[in-house]
């Protein structure tokens, strides 16, 4: 029995973004992973045809849907072996910020172009001396009067090049609990003193912009901060557990496809006039991948159902996160195994995936640091 309910909205929400990637996005991903980023048009793209931000309440252009809406875009995104389109990133990571602490004014603001595309955004929280580690952030927020001046750096920002509002991690250097000094702040694009540095050029999401991002005594007005100062730190707790879950749910989406590909592959290989799915070791190997990504979609589907139910799952999601990437490391490996040297060309989308997969054990919390949050509810 199947653990999520989906209903005939969602179903045709699904036929309607399936005829849009087919036109909009899956024919010129080869392009953009050559040019290494994504046209700001094809955000106002997929913003205008209804496909970003559907949480966001009807009052501010979304559709008001619940977290299944979510769940079907990343997935149906996920078949184009593609990372560089960070619609989960802006509609499920860091406009859920906005959209829970932000004033009416900073929603009335901000959410309808988040909604349209016209606004992307990006949140801005590791810096190169504090990735996993927020306490240690050196970025500071200095508030002076009406006025906030920033000063500092942050590094490896997914959507660094095209942002246009940044959700900035910031600390107060006088308040001594590093957790009590943080604070979020909205930076728009313009801002003196906010400069975006170089684009990084990774090993992989190679069409996802991201980059290092700098400010020199930044101003903003405190009207920009996000909810109370110094409650930084709580916001972000309290919001990753749907980050990790949606890091969850793109790596058993990733896993499915890469399962899609190398089982059709193994199949139409010949080997001595037989396919490879003929040879045992070559047909134990797919069930173990399998079985393995069953078990992924598995628990991330309950734990989407429990998300939606509003349940505590922080330590539930830190072991899908560790566990669901490191299966699709795991598969994919397998997979550039059976498909041979054909996987090392770039035609090969198994070449893509395996590049594109390994970066997901390290952002949004190493796994280690997932171990170790389990660890510590587990009272070890």
């Amino acid at each position: 029995m199947a653990i999520l309910k989906f209903s005939k909205g969602h179903d045709i929400f699904r036929e309607r973004l399936t005829s849009f990637l087919a036109q909009e996005v899956t024919p010129h991903v080869a392009q953009w992973e050559k040019d290494h980023i994504v046209p700001k048009n094809v955000w106002q793209k997929v913003g205008r045809a209804g496909f970003l931000c559907p949480a966001i309440a009807k009052d501010f252009g979304g559709i008001g849907g619940d977290f299944l809406y979510s769940f079907i875009v990343a997935e149906e995104l996920s078949r184009n072996f593609h990372s560089g389109l960070a619609v989960s990133l802006h509609s499920d990571v860091v406009v859920p910020y906005l959209d829970t602490f932000g004033s009416p004014e900073q929603k009335a603001r901000y959410l309808p172009g988040c909604v349209t595309g016209d606004i992307i955004t990006a949140v801005a929280m590791t810096e190169p001396d504090a990735g996993s580690d927020l306490a240690g952030m050196k970025t500071t927020a200095v508030e002076q009067g009406d006025q906030v001046v920033i000063n500092g750096s942050k590094t490896f920002i997914s959507n660094g090049i095209n942002c246009d509002l940044v959700v900035l991690a910031a600390v107060d250097p006088e308040v001594e609990n590093k957790h009590e000094a943080v604070s979020l702040y909205l930076l728009e694009k313009d801002t003196p003193g906010f400069k975006r540095g170089r684009q990084l050029d990774k090993m992989g999401w190679h069409s996802q912009d991201t980059a290092e991002l700098f400010f020199s005594d930044c101003c903003i007005p405190t009207t920009n901060r996000l909810g109370e100062k110094g409650a930084g730190f709580f916001q972000l707790m309290m919001k990753l557990q749907q980050e990790r879950l949606v890091c969850s749910m793109g790596a058993v989406f990733a896993a499915e496809r890469i399962m899609e590909f190398i089982v059709a592959y193994c199949k139409e290989t010949r080997v001595n006039d037989k396919p490879l799915t003929r040879s045992q070791a070559v047909a134990f190997a797919l069930v173990e991948m399998a079985t393995d990504v069953k078990l992924g979609r598995t628990f991330v589907e309950k734990l989407c159902a429990d998300h939606m139910a509003e349940e505590n799952v922080v330590v539930e999601t830190s072991m899908a996160k560790f566990w669901t990437t490191d299966m699709v490391n795991r598969v994919a490996e397998r997979a550039m195994d059976l498909c041979g040297e054909s996987a090392l060309l770039e035609s090969n989308p198994i070449a893509r995936a395996k590049r594109d997969v390994r970066a997901m054990s390290i952002f949004a919390g190493t796994n280690e640091i997932m171990k170790g949050i389990a660890g510590k509810f587990m009272g070890l």
